[in-house]
């Protein structure tokens, strides 16, 4: 972080939320890593689903030790408070008298039925920007359906674009919760929006309805607009873009055993470039008789004349990565403003000298490990107000002390809650 930035807020400083649930945990880290106070509430003793998802710290679990919990709540405070019990419901909704939003991912009507949900608080509170997430949305006739990630990304699109170029396997989901990314994208969105109206204009706070399946079904890219348009289907192919048609490869086994992504199969998008990939060609002796001006007039006129042509210019493209090591063939290709990327495990980027110069890591504590780790940092910088890590991720209920002492618990009324399973 530029020296500059290193004493200044971030620029959600002095904005306060609640997080409740577990499918805002995005959307929550978002605020809390650009300075906005985020208190995440947990039930006391279990805490959140995701503590008790693995890898963990030295493949021991624990409440405190599960790497994909910490990813997913830094910056954060964590509260623990039982919603079951008449205590808990007033203290959460003492809570919700100073924030300025709930990110609320609890289930439809779950906090209404504690009598601490929107519908009884918005009279309370008409400037409070409350966030909903739901599987399906608040309303319509799949509202109460059960659902998962796996359903999110069958159900919305996604999946049946996702796989293979032999369609006797079946499509293959992407890991990694990507409909809490998609969804919690999507509700940042909606929150920053919120919050930029009530404080820039006459509005009031509003309930934002955020729906996980219709969040995954705008990402489908191609395929909605090809059905809608055209009446055509898309395919699914090994390692590229779904189309309507099969394209050939665009991955290739370089002469180190790694794989080199060549988007679009490696055709340059317009004559200068393509001079400059025959030139790199050339130095291998690589280039055949792509200087033929046959090829160009396939790639820059009218793609359709010769199909045949054109599968000869990505054979000999493939052909010439393939000659070289993957590393050669992702800085030759972007040196000459190709699009070409090398097929890396998740570790090894670790080593890129590209996020050392963004400062894109972050170095912080883990709770149960001793020493520090690299956390992936934002995928945005501000010139003017840092977005870092401010805290680790919290201990389950670390911040019960200071958050209810403000609140103004006494030490024997925190005693006493933790004894009745309040907190």
């Amino acid at each position: 972080m530029p020296d500059e930035l290193e004493n200044k807020v971030g620029p959600l400083d002095g904005i306060s939320v609640l997080e409740i649930g577990d499918w805002g945990e995005i959307v929550g880290k978002l605020l809390a890593d650009a300075g906005a106070d985020v208190i995440r509430v947990e039930t006391p003793i279990e805490g959140a689903a995701s503590r008790h998802f693995g890898p963990f710290v030295a493949d021991q679990p624990g409440v405190n030790r599960s790497l994909a919990f910490a990813a997913r709540n830094t910056s954060k405070r964590s509260l623990t408070l039982d919603l079951t019990q008449t205590r808990g419901q007033e203290m959460f909704t003492h809570l919700t008298e100073s924030v300025d939003i709930v990110i609320d991912s609890s289930g439809i009507g779950a906090l209404n039925s504690f009598n601490c949900g929107f519908s009884q608080l918005q009279q309370l509170r008409p400037d409070l920007i409350w966030c909903s997430i739901t599987p399906f949305g608040l309303t319509g006739p799949r509202k109460d359906w059960p659902w998962s990630d796996l359903v999110s990304m069958a159900l919305g699109g996604p999946m049946m674009s996702t796989g293979y170029d032999d369609h006797s396997i079946t499509p293959i989901r992407p890991d990694g919760l990507h409909s809490m990314n998609i969804s919690n994208e999507y509700a940042m969105t909606a929150v920053l929006s919120a919050l930029w109206l009530r404080d820039n204009s006459s509005s009031a706070g509003q309930l934002l309805d955020v729906s996980v399946h219709e969040s995954v079904s705008a990402t489908t890219e191609g395929s909605f607009p090809n059905w809608e348009f055209l009446g055509q289907l898309v395919q699914r192919q090994t390692g590229r873009h779904a189309a309507v048609d099969r394209m050939g490869e665009w991955q290739h086994l370089t002469t180190d055993d790694k794989y080199i992504l060549l988007m679009g199969g490696g055709v340059p998008r317009d004559s200068k470039i393509y001079n400059k990939l025959l030139e790199w060609m050339d130095e291998h002796d690589a280039s055949g008789d792509m200087h033929d001006p046959l090829y160009q007039d396939v790639l820059f006129k009218d793609p359709r004349l010769d199909p045949t042509a054109r599968t000869r210019i990505t054979d000999t493209i493939a052909s010439f990565v393939k000659s070289l090591t993957a590393e050669e063939s992702y800085r030759g290709g972007q040196a000459i403003h190709m699009p070409w990327g090398e097929v890396r495990r998740p570790e090894e980027n670790l080593d890129d000298p590209h996020w050392d110069e963004r400062n894109f890591w972050w170095e912080g504590e883990l709770p149960e490990y001793e020493g520090t780790v690299r956390y992936p940092g934002a995928p945005y910088k501000f010139s003017k107000s840092p977005i870092r890590m401010w805290r680790r991720p919290p201990l389950l209920g670390e911040h019960n002390i200071e958050i209810l002492a403000k609140m103004g618990f006494s030490k024997t009324d925190l005693v006493d809650l933790a004894r009745d399973g309040v907190v």
